[in-house]
């Protein structure tokens, strides 16, 4: 897909803060450290878009990013994080929550993993909770640049254990540092909003 404008639309923590247009949107799930904004970043060609921090679990609200005046891909707080307060960890969940039960425009919630780590029970249940809504349990394994193409089979089946996904095609390892896989991604997300490539 050619990316010819990207920008970041909204920042949200509720409802009324989403963007009000019937634009589709593609949003992403994951862990504070698996590399969600470095992710975006490689997708859309930007350096500093989305903005990443060595700090896990720095963001805290829904981040929208308008993609060629036609469609968002959209970031979710990350989760997972042990060093937030507990009732910190409960309020991210209920951004997550709201948005994902009830944005009328959202098309597909894709997980985001690291390829070098089994994923961990919160990733589980977030999976659980993606397939249960009819989404179909796309898998984003990040940081594939950070083990040897040949180990890349082992990581897949580790992770696709622990989901308890049957067909390992759903799982894409990714690299946003040397955008291995870009491709397949754009082309899955193509799909999923209806676009043609």
């Amino acid at each position: 897909m050619k990316i010819s404008k990207s920008d970041l639309q909204a920042i949200a923590v509720k409802p009324a803060q989403y963007p009000i247009d019937d634009l589709p949107e593609i949003a992403f799930a994951g862990r504070s450290n698996v590399g969600k904004s470095s992710f975006i970043n490689s997708m859309l060609n930007r350096r500093e878009l989305a903005r990443t921090s060595s700090k896990p679990g720095k963001t805290r609200t829904i981040n929208f990013y308008l993609v060629n005046d036609s469609f968002r891909l959209v970031d979710l707080p990350g989760y997972g994080y042990a060093k937030v307060s507990k009732a910190e960890q409960k309020k991210w969940g209920e951004i997550i929550d709201r948005y994902l039960t009830s944005r009328e425009n959202l098309r597909e919630v894709i997980l985001i993993v690291d390829i070098r780590h089994r994923p961990t029970d919160q990733d589980l249940m977030m999976y659980n909770w993606i397939r249960s809504f009819g989404f179909t349990g796309i898998v984003i394994a990040t940081k594939a640049d950070k083990i040897s193409r040949g180990n890349w089979q082992k990581h897949i089946k580790i992770i696709k254990d622990k989901l308890n996904i049957q067909d390992a095609g759903l799982i894409i390892p990714y690299s946003s540092q040397n955008k291995t896989n870009r491709e397949d991604v754009w082309r899955v997300i193509s799909r999923e909003l209806g676009l043609n490539n």
